[in-house]
């Protein structure tokens, strides 16, 4: 039985969201899936998976323009993730980084605004532009992408950097690394984490151990992968889906319980890290 409601978690300044959302890496790369791409995020919005995330670096631009069709009619049931690119981060760079962002999603507004990487611009740099749009109204929140604890650190330590809404990283099963140290020093702080590539894009779905606990629960490794990340308490994940059926799987990932045993099985076919590991990208 499928709970017709996705569990949401709080946000720093109040705000809640669902911990199972939409990813869009890769969608507005080819105007042949336009449509499918466009129904399919349509399709989630109706599922309950409001929380849209994408970036003006995806498709150059593309992606942000199929999350603008697929949210137009609907803008306030949506909540947009957008991120900035490092190059354009300065602080009058994100501003006009920004703007771009806005008229290709179609909307006055971007709900959470993430710096995408820590590249060669000052963290107070940028910090003072997302402050510039958040008094703006173009931004309603900022967080940041890629960042491990020692860049965490820093940020935090800059005027403005401790009002931060989330830390998108990559995590999934084959990808714990933040368990170590990440992941508790932003629960420390009740900062939810965002994952993407929660399913490590399918590379490790032909694994005989996931494929055994999908099989106990009758569904496939995928929904298997994505549910052992969502049962993370402070964990939002953003799968990117393309076909409806695969948009409803992911939904019904949301509401798989996972029992002791799959989960003792899974740690031995992808153990915790037992030291501090530098935080992979995709």
């Amino acid at each position: 039985m499928v709970s017709q409601i996705i569990r949401d978690i709080e946000l720093p300044d109040g705000r809640r969201v669902p911990v199972l959302g939409q990813g869009t890496w890769f969608m507005g790369e080819k105007a042949s899936r336009r449509s499918d791409e466009v129904k399919a995020l349509r399709h989630g919005l109706a599922l309950g998976m409001t929380l849209i995330d994408t970036a003006e670096m995806y498709a150059d631009g593309g992606a942000e323009e199929i999350v603008g069709e697929a949210i137009r009619g609907q803008r306030d049931t949506a909540f947009l993730v957008g991120k900035v690119l490092p190059s354009n981060a300065s602080r009058t760079g994100v501003v006009r980084a920004c703007e771009g962002s806005l008229r290709r999603l179609g909307t006055d507004r971007i709900d959470l605004y993430l710096l995408h990487w820590r590249g060669g611009v000052p963290f107070e740099d940028t910090l003072e532009g997302f402050e510039r749009l958040r008094r703006a109204g173009k931004i309603r929140a900022f967080g940041v992408s890629n960042l491990d604890v020692d860049d965490l650190e820093e940020w935090v330590s800059r005027p403005g950097g401790s009002d931060l809404a989330t830390n998108q990283v990559l995590y999934n099963l084959s990808r714990r690394g933040i368990e170590f140290d990440l992941l508790p020093w932003c629960r420390k702080r009740r900062l939810p984490v965002m994952a993407y590539s929660p399913i490590e894009q399918g590379r490790i779905l032909d694994d005989g151990t996931l494929g055994l606990v999908a099989r106990r629960h009758g569904v496939s490794p995928a929904q298997v992968a994505l549910a052992w990340v969502l049962r993370q308490p402070g964990v939002i994940a953003i799968p990117k889906a393309v076909g409806l059926d695969h948009v409803s799987q992911n939904r019904d990932a949301a509401s798989l319980d996972l029992t002791e045993d799959d989960l003792s099985d899974l740690d031995r076919a992808f153990p915790p890290p037992g030291r501090r590991v530098r935080l992979e990208m995709l």
